[in-house]
């Protein structure tokens, strides 16, 4: 195997986009949300437009560093069938190394469809199939062994099992990482959980999973970072949508807006959001140029339909927010590493 800057973890899924006007909202209790989606039974309903992407949060963020001039490889694993062969095909084209992905006939490919209506928010339908299968025995350690960062993005299932085993193989072998936890994660029990973060150079959290994590109302920002920040040594992140974005190094904290670009699709923004910052981190080692090209990439992602559609490239132009910085001192609720 060729020497390989960042490897990707995670899911790899087929995203199909259903467009129609005749996708009706009803209100009712038994609706998490306060209401559903309904459609008549028995009938046949146009849709008006269909699109069809990869997705899932370890090809996407393999795109982003693709896009960014690194050399990565996807190591997760796909069905044997025609949604896999359009995402190897896909990855490929993106100048994906596909040598660390594996193919199961257990289980179909992962699923996601988006049924999209006027003046709603999306409704999604999941299906977690053959990225939860991959198993210790079927990644290539040895091989593995010389990339220089490991990318984790959220695992679910059987797959959740293997996150403390590939941190520690990266931390044996100076490897650093970067880890987007999922909730099936931030529920491993409490000690498996400080023993895993405590190996993580960059921990990447929206502020749902930060108030989880650390047990604190998420309106209280900088006592969430006093905590996490007891629990990691590196870079924390709590991205907040449209609020943009906080960090801390645990010196300082930093803070910036979201560029409030046009909002087409929200899908894989916290993808963007994240692989954004570690391409910027390894290029400059600059926390701040970090966070601009970070929400400039979830910024532009969210302009396109699709995880990859609006990802920035190595050349193109893009416009930068202002970062402020706070010393982040005791006085201040944080806590120097």
């Amino acid at each position: 195997m060729k020497k390989i800057d960042i490897i990707t973890f995670g899911s790899a899924t087929q995203d199909i986009y259903l467009k129609a006007k005749d996708f009706q909202a009803v209100k009712g209790k038994k609706f998490i949300t306060g209401e559903g989606i309904c459609l008549a039974i028995g009938s046949k309903t146009e849709v008006k437009d269909a699109f069809f992407f990869s997705g899932g949060g370890g090809t996407n963020t393999a795109a982003t560093f693709a896009k960014q001039g690194f050399k990565v490889s996807y190591c997760g694993m796909i069905g044997d069938d025609f949604a896999g062969d359009s995402i190897v095909k896909e990855l490929t084209n993106l100048g994906i190394d596909i040598s660390l992905v594996k193919r199961t006939k257990e289980k179909s490919t992962n699923t996601s469809v988006f049924l999209v209506y006027p003046g709603k928010d999306k409704t999604l339908l999941v299906y977690r199939g053959a990225s939860d299968l991959l198993k210790k025995g079927e990644i290539p350690w040895q091989k593995i062994r010389s990339a220089r960062w490991f990318y984790l993005a959220p695992f679910s299932g059987g797959l959740a099992g293997l996150t403390e085993e590939i941190i520690d193989f990266a931390k044996r072998n100076g490897i650093s990482v970067a880890f987007n936890p999922g909730y099936s994660q931030l529920d491993f029990p409490k000690a498996k959980l400080k023993r895993i973060l405590a190996k993580v150079d960059v921990l990447i959290l929206n502020k749902e999973e930060a108030s989880k994590l650390s047990g604190i109302p998420y309106q209280k920002e900088k006592e969430i970072f006093r905590k996490i920040d007891e629990y990691v040594p590196g870079i924390v992140i709590m991205t907040k949508g449209g609020e943009g974005v906080s960090v801390s190094d645990g010196k300082y904290l930093y803070h910036a807006p979201s560029l409030n670009l046009k909002w087409v699709d929200a899908t894989g923004a916290g993808d963007a959001f994240g692989s954004g910052f570690v391409s910027g981190f390894i290029k400059k080692n600059d926390i701040e140029r970090a966070i601009q090209l970070a929400m400039a990439n979830s910024g532009f992602a969210i302009t396109k339909w699709g995880a990859k559609e609006g990802l920035l490239r190595k050349d193109q132009k893009w416009k930068k927010v202002k970062v402020e910085k706070e010393s982040c001192q005791i006085g201040n609720l944080c806590l120097p590493k």
